[in-house]
């Protein structure tokens, strides 16, 4: 990298990196392996500044770089023992407050989140990508099928498959970002 992409390659990594972390660890479950996704992700990028810097979204070719790491990390688990969940998951960061004035049980909360997380690690790794991608990083169909290299209809069935298996595993409830719960 020249001296002269480094403040832009600092600022990105500033600006990125925790989305990119908390994308690391909805797909692997696992703080430490998100930690290491993540570094692997920004070795990449850094390696490919020029060429990322001069793309149009380099947020989303470093999302890409990211997924494909974690496809190719559950490729070579595969035919092991079940990876266990990491004990820390509960503290992923939850931005969506509750209002009203209504008295909110926080531990309730975190035991919802904790069922959700054990929940997406019980999906197979393309149909628990392709929900992170879709309703914690808000892209669309066509996004995310160019991310993992499927098709938007593909995108579509696993979507909704996906979210059939969540609600067996988790509850009836609905998992949809922003949706709020009857009274």
């Amino acid at each position: 990298m020249r001296t002269a992409d480094v403040p832009a390659f600092t600022a990105f990594v500033q600006a990125r990196s925790s989305a990119l972390f908390r994308t690391a660890l909805l797909i692997t479950g696992e703080r430490h392996v998100a930690d290491d996704l993540v570094q692997s992700t920004l070795e990449q990028v850094c390696r490919h500044w020029r060429k990322v810097r001069s793309a149009d979204a380099p947020e989303a070719y470093a999302r890409r770089i990211l997924v494909n790491l974690a496809n190719d990390r559950w490729r070579k688990l595969r035919g092991r023992a079940e990876v266990p969940l990491d004990e820390g998951i509960g503290g992923v960061d939850d931005t969506g407050g509750v209002g009203g004035g209504h008295a909110v049980d926080p531990y309730k909360g975190l035991a919802a989140r904790d069922e959700l997380m054990r929940g997406l690690q019980s999906l197979p790794v393309g149909m628990r990508t392709v929900l992170v991608l879709r309703y914690f990083e808000d892209l669309d169909d066509a996004e995310i099928g160019r991310l993992m290299n499927i098709s938007a209809g593909t995108v579509r069935s696993q979507v909704a498959r996906g979210l059939s298996k969540l609600r067996s595993t988790v509850g009836t409830q609905p998992l949809h970002a922003g949706s709020e719960g009857a009274a």
